[in-house]
């Protein structure tokens, strides 16, 4: 690997116990010692051993968790990514089913993101299939543009006015301190003074997440969640109805105060030596 910078508590068990090592990757020579390097930035100039790994581009979940069956080439293993990725689509849809079969009430949700002054809602079609996915309606189709000023009167009032919509916002705004990123980190940012008409803040429904990270920078909603969607739709099922018996994996929800999980190598309780079973979620 060319980073330490992980979110896997086995990967960084095994670096930490010298199995694996880092890589400098401004030297193009210390990849020639291996088979294959995966990238996932393919505009970089590539030597025969590259091979792109891009899941990230896919508009569906279970398409990016399928990328396994890619990896599995590489590793002699295509029956076992097969294996692996049949339980998690089989799972996935079990979950999706009944959802849809639970209620004909769809909650609004919207994932959105602060940046310079503005509040973006999100464009990534695998994002709004989740929503989908887990019962809900995504808000974007609903209103007549994406980004809005916050020091525009008119941007706020029309985005104050989207707010009043909402049932559930998945807040993606980008923090230095994750641990330090609240309710009132979100309604500073919303320049808000009046929240009453806003169901997610009375219904306590404003989630984020960076509930799963390492030393505040690496997250493993870019790892494992990429892997194990079926966790993620079961996490949006609990956002929009909320039963109070499941715990979340990835999902954390600021309005009640949930903090983050500090991923460490102390927390791999398995046999780094054989590949990881997908977690399997109740499904009723």
């Amino acid at each position: 690997m060319t980073s330490d910078s992980v979110a896997s508590q086995c990967i960084m068990k095994l670096y930490e116990g010298g199995e694996i090592q880092v890589i400098n990757k401004s030297d193009p020579q210390q990849f020639s010692q291996f088979g294959a390097h995966f990238i996932s930035d393919t505009d970089q100039p590539q030597a025969c051993n590259f091979a792109s790994f891009v899941p990230f581009g896919e508009d569906s979940p279970l398409q990016r968790a399928e990328w396994i069956k890619y990896l599995g080439v590489f590793a002699n293993l295509e029956d076992r990514a097969n294996q692996v990725y049949n339980a998690v689509k089989e799972n996935y849809i079990c979950l999706t089913n009944a959802s849809s079969n639970r209620t004909s009430f769809k909650p609004i949700a919207a994932w959105m993101a602060y940046s310079n002054g503005l509040w973006s809602f999100t464009e990534e079609a695998y994002k709004l299939k989740y929503v989908e996915d887990a019962g809900g309606e995504n808000v974007d189709k609903s209103i007549n543009k994406m980004t809005y000023n916050i020091s525009n009167s008119d941007d706020l009032e029309q985005f104050h006015a989207i707010l009043c919509t909402v049932d559930v916002i998945i807040d993606e705004t980008h923090s230095y301190d994750p641990v330090g990123y609240n309710l009132s980190t979100f309604l500073q940012n919303v320049n808000v003074e009046d929240q009453t008409c806003f169901a997610f803040v009375t219904n306590n429904s404003l989630w984020r997440f960076d509930k799963r990270i390492h030393n505040s920078t690496a997250l493993d909603w870019y790892n494992g969640a990429v892997s194990q969607p079926q966790l993620v739709v079961a996490d949006l099922i609990e956002a929009l109805f909320p039963t109070g018996n499941y715990t979340t994996t990835y999902f954390r929800n600021i309005a009640k105060g949930e903090g983050i999980i500090a991923i460490g190598s102390e927390m791999c309780d398995r046999d780094v030596s054989m590949a990881m079973d997908p977690t399997i979620v109740p499904c009723t």
